[in-house]
């Protein structure tokens, strides 16, 4: 067992064994059942210290529909109970933003016209995606609900193979600079525009697996980064000017975009660099992705603030507090992810719930064998439950470390099993018996 794994124990209830856990802490619920489903949330809630601003709901795997729908349902009434304004999904931060604009009713006259610009991963396509965005519009439009609600994306402009150039990030900082002072700004946006180049030349996938595919360490690249911290630091140096000729948020949103772009340019130097260890030069990449995703977060709770809290949504890996690691083949790759990173920024003022579930024929996810966490978790009453881990407190520790782990998914490699860990990763775990899988994805295929 891990030293430091299980924190020593507080006040509170102490359980011989797991099963005695589960039977008397399980918070059995349905989604279907509006009366039971919002009492267990409100549980939930209320057992979290009172400072919390930015509530994590991660999910077990992508592709899981009831997970997605307990998302919707759960944000629901987050809003219409305990003052949540704000939702943030494992989408690119840049391209959220035309969502929002459609929530708010100023932006686009349709859904489907924000559906590919507006989410990265074919986010956008799902039905349970789009069911949430119009709920927010509709909840905006609403004369009588005074305080509207935003949406934003908070991953990185990158995707599992492949990454964004980071020309859109730069002119959203050059747009605002000129609405300023064009004429100041326009030497600026020549020398950046020319090292931009074309988009093409930063998306190339095979950049992922062969560095030398990769522009990210080039002269021009190299001379990109130089610009981009001269960029922020004129947005330092101005400040005083910039605020009082925009506003305060204007003049944040545009410093959040300039310092993502500088992270971009980051990810895209770990892509050119080689690597003698296996696993190196991928795991840093995975790294970089979370502090953007971490950073971002604790933009947008900022940018909230006195307006509402903020749930953020993302896979459990993303979201959990304890390192992240992901075995692909014979490599294990290990990182610290978002997560982690908002434990040291926000302490108690950080929460997440973690999901687990049964089976899934769509997914490939057979029955958990015997003895494994999802399989006595799932043998109380449901369809569906809350468990609070307490950080661990309170659980029978030998019982916890020797828990065998349950076999994965023989056709979504997104999914991840519960482990030990995760008692101390999260706060909560809301529990499937089982999902269907998500209306307007991609074909599975076994790999």
């Amino acid at each position: 067992m891990k030293k430091g794994l299980f924190p020593e124990r507080s006040s509170g209830p102490e359980y011989s064994t797991l099963d005695d856990w589960i039977l008397h802490e399980a918070i059995p619920f349905s989604v279907d059942s509006s009366e039971t489903f919002n009492a267990s949330i409100n549980k939930v809630v209320a057992s979290l210290d009172h400072s919390v601003e930015l509530l994590g709901f991660g999910e077990a795997l992508h592709g899981g529909e009831d997970i997605l729908i307990l998302r919707n349902r759960l944000f629901q009434h987050l809003v219409e109970a305990h003052e949540y304004r704000a939702i943030a999904i494992e989408s690119s931060f840049p391209r959220a933003r035309l969502v929002n604009e459609y929530i708010a009713g100023h932006g686009p006259a349709s859904y489907e016209a924000v559906q590919e610009s507006g989410f990265s991963h074919g986010f956008g396509r799902l039905d349970t995606n789009r069911e949430l965005v119009e709920w927010m519009k509709a909840f905006n439009a609403d004369p009588d609900h005074r305080v509207k609600l935003s949406f934003y994306g908070f991953d990185s402009p990158t995707e599992m193979i492949g990454s964004d150039s980071p020309a859109q990030l730069l002119h959203f900082v050059l747009d605002y600079l000129a609405s300023i002072d064009g004429e100041v700004i326009k030497e600026h946006r020549d020398r950046i525009d020319q090292l931009l180049g074309q988009d093409s030349n930063w998306e190339n996938p095979e950049a992922s697996f062969d560095p030398a595919k990769s522009i990210g360490l080039s002269p021009a690249t190299t001379k990109l980064r130089i610009e981009t911290e001269d960029l922020i630091t004129k947005l330092c140096l101005r400040r005083p000017e910039l605020v009082a000729k925009s506003d305060m948020s204007r003049y944040l949103e545009a410093v959040q975009y300039a310092t993502v772009a500088r992270q971009l340019l980051n990810y895209h130097a770990a892509l050119a660099r080689t690597s003698g260890k296996p696993g190196e030069r991928i795991a840093e990449l995975l790294g970089i992705r979370d502090l953007i995703m971490a950073d971002n977060l604790a933009y947008m709770v900022s940018r909230e603030r006195g307006r509402g809290k903020v749930l953020a949504f993302a896979h459990n890996s993303h979201l959990q507090r304890g390192k992240a690691e992901w075995k692909l083949g014979t490599v294990v790759y290990a990182w610290w992810p978002a997560g982690s990173h908002l434990n040291e920024i926000f302490g108690p003022r950080y929460a997440v719930i973690g999901s687990a579930l049964g089976v899934s024929d769509a997914n490939g996810i057979i029955q958990p064998e015997a003895g494994t966490l999802e399989a006595r978790l799932t043998a109380v009453s449901g369809p569906a439950r809350f468990i609070p881990t307490r950080k661990g407190q309170g659980l029978p520790a030998p019982a916890i470390s020797a828990l065998p782990i349950r076999s994965g998914s023989m056709k979504n490699p997104t999914y991840f099993a519960l482990t030990p860990q995760s008692f101390t990763d999260f706060d909560w775990l809301a529990v499937l018996d089982s999902t269907t899988y998500s209306r307007g994805g991609p074909p599975l295929h076994k790999p």
